[in-house]
């Protein structure tokens, strides 16, 4: 009887008919790809290699892709005999098999094991809401809409180009990092452009569009781009969570073809704009420092603010101006004001956004005396704790002592003291401006 190994060993061309010259043998040997973890290579794929080329004069195989290893929260080899393994059966049935399955490929970067904890599982499961609301979304603003109807034809809206040009290049990172072999960054590709674009900026700016039936050339126009971002994400995200995927696009398309049968994105030259992501980002720019300035100042969303943008090129104006919809709506505005020449704005707070100075008017937003004394306290409480946890870390007999988990949580608190020194430093700063 063959020991464990040595069969193994034999797998590539046993299982194909060898010693047999079979069609299946002729076909599949040798293969291109073996996937397996770094702790069997010498037990495993080198007898696999010495075998193939010893009995069929050629490697089993071309590539040899190595996973992570699976371990608990802290780091330490799952076990029974330690209680600290997780069931993927009970996962699958609290969390949803995409969930766990996107879980373990966000987190599979090459040369490093995973630290698995149902937290990170939990967090993906979001994931998964986020992908089900927008498809939600999707299906109550796309009943009139016709597939076909707007094919070919070319849309001017900036968000819809800008949108268009970010899934052209997600889609070219993302086959990228698959035929890389590089798994974790494919998903989180797929994943900062499905929450963090499509869905916090460019739907959040075709609302106002897709609500308002007197504008239906571009309601049409957001509708198709709307639709076609959508299906192209959902393909993007089906090798990385096959069952909502599938699921959505029967919902969404009703033609009965699995997502399976569809082509899978490929980038294209001719849907490139660079200029469309230059325009936008400046808009995102300036509706992300208002943003920043009503956070660090304590303004609540709701609250509508007063703006000023002093822009001197004119080229950039015609931008501005071109955004200035989106920059009222996603910063929440009362008033936006355009400046071709330098002004100085008493009770306001100033940024910058490339070339662009932004104003932001305060006057009645804040008592400005009361949130320097709440802003004081606070930078004298985070001080003392930055203060703190900096003399542990440079202790050297806690740092001998101390366990790695513990002194990796000092660090983590360290770097969270540090960011929170910078938001009230910032925050008084802007009080001092509205000072003079």
């Amino acid at each position: 009887m063959l020991d464990t190994w040595f069969s193994s060993a034999l797998w590539p061309f046993s299982t194909l008919g060898w010693p047999e010259k079979t069609d299946a043998l002729s076909t599949f040997y040798p293969t291109s790809l073996l996937i397996t973890g770094f702790d069997i290579i010498f037990f495993w794929v080198a007898r696999m290699m010495m075998m193939g080329l010893h009995f069929m004069q050629d490697v089993p195989f071309y590539d040899v892709y190595l996973h992570a290893l699976v371990r608990d929260e802290k780091g330490d080899k799952m076990s029974k005999s330690k209680g600290n393994s997780i069931d993927p059966l009970e996962m699958i049935d609290t969390y949803g098999a995409d969930a766990f399955r996107f879980t373990l490929a966000a987190f599979a970067a090459q040369g490093r094991d995973v630290k698995m904890s149902v937290a990170r599982i939990e967090g993906y499961r979001h994931f998964v809401n986020k992908i089900w609301n927008t498809a939600r979304f999707a299906l109550m603003n796309l009943g009139d809409f016709r597939m076909g109807e707007q094919q070919g034809s070319p849309s001017t809206s900036l968000a819809d180009r800008w949108i268009r040009h970010r899934l052209n290049d997600t889609v070219r990172d993302v086959t990228r990092h698959l035929e890389d072999y590089r798994f974790n960054e494919a998903a989180m590709t797929v994943y900062k452009f499905f929450w963090h674009e499509f869905c916090d900026w460019y739907i959040e700016m075709i609302k106002p569009v897709l609500y308002h039936q007197d504008m239906p050339e571009e309601r049409r126009a957001a509708q198709h781009t709307l639709f076609t971002v959508l299906m192209e994400s959902l393909k993007l995200l089906h090798p990385f969570m096959p069952f909502v995927t599938e699921e959505l696009r029967q919902r969404i398309v009703t033609s009965g073809e699995s997502i399976m049968e569809s082509a899978f994105p490929v980038f294209r030259e001719d849907c490139v704009d660079e200029d469309a992501e230059f325009r936008m980002n400046l808009i995102k720019d300036i509706v992300t420092s208002v943003r920043n300035v009503r956070g660090v100042m304590n303004i609540p969303h709701a609250r509508k603010l007063k703006v000023a943008l002093t822009v001197t090129d004119r080229e950039l104006m015609n931008t501005v101006r071109d955004g200035g919809e989106h920059i009222v709506n996603l910063a929440n505005l009362e008033e936006l004001l355009f400046e071709e020449q330098e002004t100085e704005h008493k009770g306001a707070v100033t940024d910058i956004a490339g070339s662009v100075k932004i104003f932001v008017f305060l006057g009645g937003m804040i008592d400005v005396s009361q949130e320097k004394i709440r802003l004081e306290s606070k930078l004298k409480k985070v001080t003392r704790d930055h203060s703190m946890v900096l003399n542990k870390l440079n202790n050297r007999d806690f740092m001998e002592k101390a366990s790695e988990e513990v002194i990796e949580k000092e660090k983590g608190r360290y770097e969270e003291l540090r960011q929170q020194l910078a938001v009230i430093e910032d925050a008084m700063k802007k009080l001092r401006e509205l000072g003079n």
